[in-house]
């Protein structure tokens, strides 16, 4: 077996769905034209070349994972870019247990969400470019998790997140979707300048660019002083990276981008929150383990932020009332359990919950897509109820994505999940208590309002056909849902009074099949060669870890309490975890579905609190008064007083004005007679020879 992969094959991969985006987006749109989207045969050659080229990066990335499995890897240089001095800016790969893992991720869920896109945007007149868009996102998103040094990490970070400005505003013509995808933009340019600054703080201090340089000069970074603080200059630079994290993960308080982004069509709700965007802060300080594992500061920042996100956003999941933004608060939540176990030195297990989280999250908006077609793009699930006998397989596939998603035993999230919550438990290290109790009422949060949407979409009484004055579709307090439907279209949503629901076509169901199997099967399948075994062993993110002290020893307790998947299963039965789902379930079950009158009742009596978590902790306000009320003024003062003012009034027009006010004054010395001329000569002489006579000017 070659101890080293074929640089050729992992060129291939990236490659290989950028050629299908350049087909889809150079051919099959107005700028060469040759295949439109207005024509059957342009829409087949998008989305054969799109799907072709994600398959062969699927098919290629299981074959990497192979040979990585079997003690192969690879870390080179694949093109130098330019050398300056002695820094070198390169396009380079590094290949390891993580990098594999999350190729096959990445690949796998975009191949479904490609598939699934045929069925959910068919007869949308941006089809060719969507597809397009999703082909270059995963181009954008394999470039990231296979660099092996800080310039291409930057690189794919900047272009995932300018690939998702596309796709969230991929309805341009939508204010609320323009809205959405500048918001996006703007909350992501604010993690990413922490992020550069930690990237900068490494660069100053190792003087390369490269992870294994990086990682080599660890010991020498951590003796190193902050100028002008005590601090430790590796935590500053840990807390600017994970800063970075925040805003592409979507932490608190960086994370309110997120729900607005649902304004894109759901195939990219499915992509971006569930393998690819969202999960890049978790992937990059997952690499970067051995320099956060020398700063307890920076690991504790990690774990409270995580918490926070983990907890707080799932309240606000249940007074959600539209589909998506139900599973995309869930996406929230489930980010900070990845982050929690990240500051608890649990890596294996956040790259765990990554890639079982991937598979049930994308289950479950691709199945809220389904839901969505077949109530004809209503997304108000409290005109929903009844379609477990009009969908079967959507319904089925939901079942399965939820009790994955609440940690039911011997799904894939359990295994994930409850080893999340065993590392923290364990660890020592500052704001573990908190983390702790936010993750472990998380899961009662969790399960309340996953089977909230489950009881009111697929059980219960069939409230669509119906008229909805009476709920509008303003559940958040805006404009949200004054939008038409989910394909950008000014028309009437909703089924009409008599019409059913209606099971999608196979393009739209098949992915959720082929993603149920793993949502249930995964996580035993891996969990003891990803989290006891060797998988992590050839993983540069894993090896050179040093655990010191009390703190990091989360991962030695957990491996002593495991004997296997089945015994794991059966213990949680013992566990608090699996009795605070069962009352989640419960609860909401007796809500909606028994006493629809408490929770009305409950939000009248707790009103205020009802109002706080629908204007989702006033957030979007505070950022609105205070930075974009406060950017508007700040720009308007430079306008008036800079631009206008100093400027326009006083370098350029001021100039001009003392121009002309000499040239005016000057112009009367210009007569055009020559005895004038003559005079001015004579007068000019007299003054030379008074000056030389009384000694002003010397001669020689």
């Amino acid at each position: 077996m070659a101890t080293t992969l074929n640089p050729n094959l992992l060129l291939a991969i990236p490659l290989a769905p950028l050629a299908g985006a350049a087909i889809a987006g150079l051919f099959g749109t107005k700028f060469f034209g040759l295949f439109s989207s207005d024509t059957r045969g342009g829409r087949i050659v998008a989305h054969t070349a799109t799907i072709l080229g994600v398959a062969i990066a699927c098919v290629l990335s299981l074959l990497v994972l192979r040979d990585v499995m079997d003690g192969a890897s690879y870390n080179a240089t694949v093109y130098e870019w330019m050398n300056i001095g002695g820094l070198k800016l390169e396009v380079g790969f590094l290949v390891d247990s993580l990098t594999a893992m999350m190729m096959v991720v990445v690949t796998f869920v975009s191949l479904m969400v490609h598939i699934y896109t045929v069925g959910y945007m068919e007869g949308d007149p941006g089809y060719n470019r969507f597809f397009a868009y999703i082909s270059l996102f995963t181009f954008s998103m394999l470039m990231l998790v296979m660099s092996n040094n800080f310039l291409q990490l930057f690189f794919g970070w900047e272009a995932v997140g300018l690939v998702s400005y596309l796709l969230i505003g991929f309805w341009y013509t939508r204010p609320t979707a323009i809205f959405a995808n500048m918001k996006a933009f703007l909350v992501n340019r604010v993690g990413d300048f922490g992020f550069i600054l930690g990237i900068g703080l490494l660069l100053a201090y190792s003087g390369s660019m490269n992870y294994t340089d990086v990682f080599a000069a660890r010991e020498k970074l951590a003796g190193v002083i902050f100028p002008g603080t005590d601090w430790m200059m590796l935590t500053v630079a840990c807390i600017c990276l994970f800063i970075g994290a925040m805003g592409k993960s979507a932490q608190f308080p960086l994370h309110v981008w997120l729900p607005d982004s649902m304004e894109g069509p759901t195939p990219i709700s499915a992509l971006i929150h569930a393998a690819t965007m969202v999960t890049a802060g978790i992937f990059m300080v997952t690499r970067m383990s051995p320099l956060f594992e020398l700063s307890d500061t920076a690991l504790s920042f990690v774990l409270v932020i995580g918490a926070i996100t983990a907890l707080f956003m799932g309240f606000l999941g249940i007074i959600q009332n539209d589909i998506k933004r139900v599973v995309a608060y869930s996406t929230l939540s489930q980010l900070g359990y990845m982050t929690v176990a990240l500051g608890a030195s649990a890596y294996s297990v956040a790259v765990f919950h990554l890639m079982t989280h991937a598979f049930f999250k994308a289950l479950l908006f691709l199945g809220a897509g389904s839901v969505i077609i077949g109530m004809h793009h209503d997304q108000d699930i409290r005109n929903m109820g009844g379609l477990r006998k009009y969908m079967p397989i959507t319904w089925i596939t939901s079942l399965i994505g939820s009790l994955a998603l609440i940690g039911t035993p011997f799904f894939s999230g359990f295994y994930s999940k409850d080893s999340i919550i065993e590392a923290v438990a364990e660890s020592h290290i500052a704001g573990s208590g908190f983390a702790y109790f936010a993750v472990l009422a998380g899961v009662f949060v969790t399960a309340f309002y996953s089977f909230r949407m489950y009881f009111l979409v697929f059980h219960g009484e069939e409230r669509f056909g119906k008229a909805h004055a009476a709920h509008g579709h303003d559940a958040h307090g805006h404009d949200d849902h004054a939008h038409d439907d989910d394909h950008g279209h000014d028309e009437h949503h909703g089924l009409a009074p008599g019409q059913k629901p209606h099971e999608s076509p196979w393009v739209v169901t098949l992915p959720l099949v082929l993603l149920a199997i793993p949502s249930v099967v995964i996580g035993a399948i891996v969990i003891e060669p990803m989290l006891f075994g060797d998988f992590f062993k050839h993983g540069v993110a894993f090896k050179d870890v040093i655990f010191v002290g009390e703190n990091h020893h989360a991962m030695e307790e957990l491996r002593e309490a495991f004997h296997g998947w089945v015994p794991m299963a059966i213990h949680s039965l013992t566990t608090p975890v699996l009795w605070l789902a069962i009352a989640g379930v419960v609860l909401s079950w007796f809500f909606y579905m028994k006493r629809p009158d408490i929770p009305a009742a409950i939000q009248r009596r707790f009103s205020g609190l009802y109002k706080l978590l629908d204007n989702k902790y006033y957030m979007d306000a505070f950022n609105q008064a205070v930075f974009a009320r406060g950017a508007r003024l700040l720009g308007t003062g430079l306008w008036k007083g800079g631009d206008q003012g100093l400027i326009d009034g006083l370098l350029v027009n001021g100039s001009a004005r003392v121009v002309a006010t000499f040239a005016a004054a000057s112009r009367y010395l210009q007569s055009g007679y020559i005895y004038h001329y003559a005079f001015a000569m004579i007068v000019g002489m007299l003054v030379l020879l008074t000056l030389t006579i009384t000694g002003v000017i010397g001669t020689k």
